[in-house]
């Protein structure tokens, strides 16, 4: 979950586990495979799909985008290539003038012509340096490093042990500001591999704290307590205090209850509890003149999606005050202009926006939408804004043009990079469509598939996203992402925009609260309907498939109707009440459901698949990491064995050492390969 920061999984070596909790592994590099009634499909891969994939890992992405405070110079962060075409873990940091066109030049701790992990860049206050991270010396272990814009070496400031992220200049410039948790055993966040954990269980904590680094004595302290967790901070205009969101105990599982606090910058490092919200907030930022801060709260579901309405508060203390009240969109970033305003990346629809609206009353002003997504690096739409407040860096991607780097005023950025104009899709146009069910508006993704053919019927495969708390935009999508795989294996792909879903104001995040999987696949049933009306589209070779909250969607819409004739359940969730006492982030939960499940397991149950699974007909792949942390495998094993004994075609792929999120090339492209075979062999 703390991929906001940047990710660094790639960057810290893991202990590898030999063999599953569950079942042995076939080999170090294969996944693990348990299959059903029927013989299992075999993944092939044939010249179309290698084409796909060729196209999903061709791409250069990038990882941060940040213009100067002076809007003069953009600098990026880039991934680097393997010999295999893949990312390899490595990235590189650019600098380019905005306005002159010349050849970026790469900054770096080490040699031009060796590859690293460098990233987390920011600018010092009068634009001349950046600070940024590091692991030049030694490889997984990163550290702080200063350097010129204008270019020169690096200065290395710190020789930490452990992990450091997100370094921030204080306003005088005089310190750097970063976040260090030492002696971590493994990346942070529930989306990554969970450490294998053996003997007696207990409870184990390593704190992210915030850490200070004069620049002058190139003294490094943290000023936190060693028992609270720091997910996020802003420096005051005056570099004298903070305003951070923290949580004691269990950084994976407390940002769900985390409150802002005011740290003081000097000795002792004073910390003040100011605000406890009803629900989950992120983004603090404080106003030029010190007086308020303003953040975004909502219902999130996952640390890094942020999604709400805008609050402030006054740095004393006191009331938070909503200065987007029923707000029908969904904010996902925020920062103040020098004049007060408060500038913001939203969630419209499933488009992507950038509006102003001004703390002390008045209309939301829209600066741009686009079906599009740009990001500065978070998750969802956000930017970074130059001090004058209209100047901004991006990196600006969809569905039909891969991802580069953009600059200037807001909505009229000009293209800084052209590391992609080779690069085309490998899948059809996607449109957006909308459709009506239960008195909501609904939005969704219509992609079709390559080469299309109107001439002819097609099978579609429904895509249902994670979260809840998030939402599909047109992005170009992630090398192994396996729903555009099959958009580019010849199906149409719908990826629909739910209730629960953001893009549509704070009601509709919420209105699925106490009733997932009932809502919100009628409204996603009710998208089906509105494809099958406007493309050629044959009803009796429908697919479903999804990741995580899109996992457990795929496995309670086979148990709700036979009307799909084949699944694959990633990393899916089968019953509420089991999954409780297995996952890492119990938190998160109660939002949703209202209460504990040992309080109220009724609401857990009547959403558990597991209670319907006597429905199911349709034959379903079930894939996992055994390494999952937020949806723990043994929710896909049940469903699987479930599946086995009732004699419905069904497959297990299990995969060795992978967290929620896969990390190894090897292993998106075998989910690809496997899941295209599953849906080909039964409905083609």
């Amino acid at each position: 979950m703390r991929f906001s920061k940047w990710i660094v999984s790639a960057m810290f070596t893991f202990s590898i586990c030999s063999s599953c909790p569950l079942f042995s592994q076939e080999q170090s590099s294969k996944p693990a495979v348990k299959t059903g009634a029927k013989e299992a499909a075999k993944p092939k891969t044939g010249a179309p799909l290698d084409s796909v994939m060729k196209a999903l890992y061709a791409a250069h992405t990038f990882e941060q985008a940040a213009v100067a405070p002076d809007g003069k110079k953009v600098a990026w962060v880039e991934t680097l290539l393997g010999r295999d075409g893949a990312p390899d873990g490595h990235t590189a940091i650019y600098v380019a003038d905005r306005e002159s066109g010349g050849a970026p030049k790469r900054v770096t701790a080490a040699a031009l012509q060796v590859a690293r992990a460098e990233g987390s860049l920011d600018w010092s206050p009068d634009s001349r340096q950046m600070a940024f991270l590091s692991d030049a010396v030694k490889p997984g272990q990163l550290q702080l490093y200063v350097v010129s814009a204008s270019g020169g070496p690096a200065k290395k400031l710190t020789s930490a042990k452990g992990l450091l992220a997100t370094p921030r200049w204080s306003p005088d410039g005089k310190t750097i500001a970063l976040l260090s948790t030492e002696n971590a055993t493994r990346a942070a966040g529930p989306l990554v591999a969970e450490t294998p954990e053996t003997g007696e269980i207990k409870d184990a904590f390593f704190e992210q704290r915030l850490a200070l680094v004069d620049l002058a004595t190139g003294d490094f302290r943290q000023i936190s307590p060693a028992d609270m967790y720091v997910y996020e901070y802003d420096w005051s205009p005056d570099s004298a205090r903070f305003a951070v969101i923290a949580a004691p105990g269990n950084g994976d599982n407390n940002w769900y209850v985390a409150n802002l606090y005011l740290l003081d910058a000097g000795p002792p490092g004073l910390m003040k509890a100011i605000y406890k919200p009803p629900l989950q907030m992120a983004n603090p930022a404080w106003s030029p003149d010190g007086k308020r801060i303003a953040f975004i709260a909502g219902l999130m579901s996952d640390e890094p999606s942020v999604g709400g309405d805008i609050y402030t508060i006054a740095a004393a203390g006191g009331e938070a005050k909503n200065v987007t009240p029923e707000m029908p969109t969904t904010a996902n970033w925020l920062a103040w202009t020098g004049q007060g305003k408060i500038v913001f990346g939203e969630t419209v629809e499933g488009d992507s926006g950038v509006a102003m609206v001004d703390p002390d009353g008045g209309p939301i002003d829209s600066l741009w939408r686009g079906q599009e997504q740009v990001s500065a690096g978070l998750w969802g739409t956000n930017i970074s804004l130059a001090r004058d407040g209209k100047t901004s860096a991006i990196i600006r991607s969809s569905l039909s043009d891969p991802p580069e780097i953009w600059a200037g005023p807001i909505g009229y950025w000009r293209p800084v990079t052209h590391r992609n104009t080779e690069v085309k899709p490998a899948w059809g146009e996607a449109k957006s469509i909308h459709w009506k069910n239960d008195g909501y508006n609904v939005q969704g993704w219509l992609i079709y598939p390559r080469n299309f053919d109107p001439s002819k019927k097609y099978p579609m495969v429904v895509a249902v996203h994670g979260g809840p708390g998030a939402a599909v935009q047109s992005k170009w999508p992630d090398s192994g992402n396996f729903v555009m795989a099959l958009a580019g294996a010849g199906y149409f792909v719908l990826q629909a925009n739910p209730r629960g879903s953001y893009g549509q104001g704070e009601a509709f995040t919420r209105a699925n609260v106490r009733d997932f999987g009932y809502g919100d696949f009628r409204d996603i049933l009710a998208g089906v309907d509105q494809a099958l009306g406007v493309a050629p589209i044959d009803p009796d070779r429908l697919g479903l498939t999804g990741w995580s909250y899109g996992g457990f969607m795929t496995m309670w819409g086979v148990t709700q109707t036979n009307r799909f004739k084949a699944a694959m359940a990633g990393a899916g969730i089968a019953n509420w009440l089991s999954y409780y006492g297995e996952n890492k982030i119990d938190q998160w939960m109660i939002p949703f459901f209202g209460k504990s499940v040992y309080d109220d397991p009724e609401v857990y149950a009547k959403s558990s698949a597991i209670n319907f699974i006597k429905n199911v007909k349709t034959p379903t792949l079930v894939i996992v990491g055994d390494s999952d942390g937020e949806c723990p495998t043994p929710q896909s094993y049940e469903f699987w064995h479930a599946l086995k004994t009732l004699g419905v075609e069904t497959q297990l792929v299990v995969f060795e050492h992978e967290g929620h999120l896969f990390a190894k090339p090897q292993h998106q492209r075998e989910r690809i390969r496997r899941t295209v075979a599953w849906f080909d062999s039964h409905l083609r």
